[in-house]
């Protein structure tokens, strides 16, 4: 419920013909400044607007009034409506677009195509407030000024507010299908265990191998100081 009184110029002016109240008062029940409820208790703000009775309209109580009249330091309290009014349901339907802004929807939808393929048609069809037909021919070029569209960002042309954009692609997020074994979590590190590890195959390597290749080595080495001998004495 909001705390501010049915128009608050005419409750104010109603207040301070009617009851002893002090303009802080005033000013704090009908949102306005002291000086402003003094200007109307002398005349020099809100002339020719006639007075409302918050009491006649279910706003405030007598009792209320009185209390307050009697200790300028309470504060008026607004009462609770005995009617509810319902909420007004939220228009389902394509949204509106002003007419200068309509010649950029076809760009706004080839960005929605290019950047958010998942969206479905009927979404952008709230985003935008176009049809299916035009969507269809946007995206398979057949569009009369196809060669000419240029995308542009939907948000930036005032089409539509960034947070229905956002919801529009969570709903699309959230109805894809995850495709079994091909979830992607991005790169990972490998596990401690394989980095620092040995191979097993390293440990099982036969150690005769080894050996022979060291006795090869020192056999290539021992015939190469051989012909450096031989060469010295010629």
């Amino acid at each position: 419920m909001s705390n501010v009184p049915l128009m608050p110029k005419a409750t104010a002016v109603w207040l301070v013909d009617n009851t002893a109240l002090s303009f802080e008062q005033i000013g704090d029940f009908c949102k306005l400044h002291p000086l402003e409820v003094k200007g109307i208790a002398d005349g020099e703000v809100a002339q020719g607007i006639k007075g409302l009775d918050p009491i006649s309209t279910g706003q405030l109580s007598r009792d209320e009034i009185t209390l307050a009249e009697k200790d300028h330091n309470r504060r008026l309290r607004l009462l609770d409506p005995k009617v509810r009014l319902p909420e007004q349901k939220k228009r389902r339907g394509p949204r509106y677009t002003p007419v200068s802004r309509r010649h950029d929807r076809p760009n706004a939808i080839l960005w929605l195509l290019r950047n958010h393929p998942e969206l479905k048609d009927a979404q952008i069809i709230r985003l935008v407030g176009t049809t299916k037909a035009t969507i269809q021919s946007i995206r398979d070029r057949s569009h009369w000024n196809s060669p000419q569209l240029s995308p542009m960002d939907p948000v930036t042309l005032g089409l539509c507010s960034q947070i229905d954009l956002d919801l529009e692609v969570q709903r699309a997020a959230k109805d894809r299908p995850a495709v079994v074994g091909q979830e992607d979590r991005g790169a990972t590190l490998l596990p401690a265990d394989v980095t620092t590890g040995h191979d097993e195959h390293e440990d099982e390597a036969p150690k005769g191998r080894e050996s022979l290749d060291l006795e090869t080595v020192f056999a290539k080495l021992g015939g190469s100081k051989k012909n450096e001998a031989e060469d010295d004495e010629d």
